[in-house]
């Protein structure tokens, strides 16, 4: 009898979560899930940006080592977002056609693959640790930085990888807010704990990444904890981890545009660490700083875009696809209005903000402000770019959205980065992304137009 009423508590808040995606108002719903989101990935750029600011107060060769781990961190979130990113996808679209155990095998499947993976990325980074870090593009000053910061980063490879797969699904469900409390206070530990671990206790560039090693153990924990008291409306368990490699495929074919986002990150900012090389220190310190500011400025647009997932997903999986449409614009509109604001604000106050983090350091001052006004000026092509790639991903036509996850920091950044410099110098470096930026909202538009075709078609045909 006990169990019984069990079950039918969890159908009935199971029930009242479909309920609120597939009929409340968008403009509530997607706000409701994304201001959440947006002060979780905020909170995670910022403490982003305090490693940075706290790293570089030891000279210009260990503000340059925070942006060759960084490449190493891609490498590690493209593993969390690939299984994160298209196990929710696929999580949202189940829980919209009410399959709630499927979606919990898809969950556990993704979750205990995602720990695996990230136990090879540390065996491997750890036995090659040196010449991965060449590959990543340090110069002979850098490396004793960059080996000391990535070690610890390394051993928490598992962690971080299982917590980018236990957020996504979270926000898949559209709970947005325990997301939030898991990522949040992770990240605030991780900035308190910087300053204190680098100057009280005298460890350099290794405090800071014990620090962010700490603090990722704790939101993992935060988050296991939400789905291991029944937080969550998928369940994480070893006994529902499929054994049909057709999941597996489907969830990484999902996630593809996620991998390739997040792999070519990577390999974009390898590219510009190695351009930028060639010019000094100075300037593979004032990229890395240009970068995290970006990621920071960025991560607002992306917890938007979060926001507007899942209920993109579950209203696709319902058949709703006029409040699809809806939930698109309404993000598009909230985006560009947030993203011209900071890029306003970037781009007037550019030589104050890259002072904050090497103040008196008139090289890499000046080589960070130019590139950070050049990206100023793509910022408010972003909403489109990245709402066109979301939407795509979360109806599960993830070859589009793969095509366009390509495009930013691959097919136009790559060649940009290693051709552009060759003409313009130093300068080169400096819009290269915002060139490519330009590029890949221009080659969304004609995805979008078909997609919005479609759905128009499925309306009129109630497919």
């Amino acid at each position: 009898m006990e169990e019984q009423q069990a079950e039918e508590s969890i159908y009935g808040k199971d029930r009242a979560q479909y309920e609120r995606m597939v009929t409340a108002p968008i403009p509530g719903l997607i706000l409701s899930l994304a201001v959440p989101t947006i002060i979780s990935m905020t909170v995670t750029a910022l403490y982003n940006m305090a490693d940075t600011f706290f790293v570089s107060q030891l000279g210009t060769s260990a503000s340059g080592a925070v942006g060759i781990v960084f490449s190493l961190m891609a490498m590690i979130q493209a593993v969390g977002f690939t299984l994160g990113m298209g196990s929710g996808s696929i999580i949202s679209r189940l829980l919209g056609r009410q399959e709630r155990e499927a979606a919990s095998q898809i969950a556990s499947s993704a979750f205990f693959a995602a720990i695996g993976f990230g136990l090879l990325l540390t065996i491997f980074g750890l036995g090659f640790l040196d010449g991965l870090m060449h590959l990543l593009g340090t110069t002979d000053t850098i490396l004793p930085y960059a080996r000391d910061y990535a070690r610890y980063i390394l051993l928490g490879a598992p962690i971080m990888c299982g917590s980018f797969v236990m957020n996504n699904h979270l926000r898949a469900q559209g709970k947005a807010a325990l997301s939030m409390v898991g990522l949040s206070l992770g990240g605030v530990l991780n900035i308190a704990l910087d300053p204190l671990f680098i100057f009280t206790f005298g460890l350099g560039i290794s405090g800071a990444a014990i620090a962010t090693l700490i603090s990722q153990c704790i939101s993992f924990s935060i988050l296991l904890s939400f789905f291991l008291r029944g937080k969550s409306v998928t369940v994480l368990h070893i006994k529902k981890v499929s054994r049909s490699f057709e999941d597996y495929a489907d969830i990484i074919h999902n996630g593809l545009p996620s991998l390739c986002r997040q792999g070519l990150a990577s390999a974009a900012t390898v590219a510009l660490n190695i351009s930028a090389a060639a010019y000094g220190d100075p300037a593979v310190a004032a990229m890395s700083i240009v970068s995290r500011i970006f990621l920071f400025i960025l991560s607002v647009m992306l917890g938007i875009g979060q926001g507007f997932q899942p209920v993109a997903g579950y209203n696709y999986g319902a058949g709703q696809y006029a409040r699809v449409r809806q939930a698109y614009w309404f993000t598009v509109r909230i985006g560009m209005i947030v993203m011209t604001t900071l890029a306003a604000a970037g781009f007037f106050f550019a030589p104050d903000i890259i002072s904050l983090f090497r103040r008196g350091d008139a090289e890499v001052i000046a080589i960070g402000v130019a590139a950070l006004r050049w990206q100023c000026i793509a910022l408010p092509l972003q909403p489109v770019m990245m709402g066109t790639n979301m939407v795509l991903q979360s109806v599960g036509k993830a070859n589009s959205a793969t095509f366009l996850a390509c495009n930013r920091q691959g097919v136009f950044f790559l060649p940009l980065i290693l051709l552009l410099p060759k003409f313009l110098g130093l300068a080169g470096i400096e819009m290269s992304q915002a060139l490519a930026d330009a590029a890949s909202f221009a080659a969304c538009l004609p995805y979008l137009y078909f997609f919005f075709r479609e759905l128009h078609d499925k309306e009129a045909t109630g497919a």
